[in-house]
């Protein structure tokens, strides 16, 4: 039964490492495209804000499935 626990916490640290790389990737990226074109900076903001939703409801989601199994 413990080595469950931890496989599980394994995965949701993994699912977390997971959802850190992509938003940074995204801000990293909606940042440059701001720096190329700045009159567009409202509609890449609202994008980035949505995908970063989407990240971090997958993150969630992985981390629930970690601890349920």
């Amino acid at each position: 039964m413990e080595s469950l626990v931890t496989i599980a916490a394994v995965g949701a640290g993994l699912a977390a490492i997971g959802a850190g790389i992509g938003i940074g990737r995204i801000g990293g990226s909606a940042i440059e495209a701001v720096a190329r074109q700045p009159e567009m900076y409202g509609k890449i903001q609202a994008l980035a804000l949505i995908m970063v939703a989407f990240v971090e409801a997958i993150a969630l989601f992985a981390v629930v499935i970690a601890f349920i199994k």
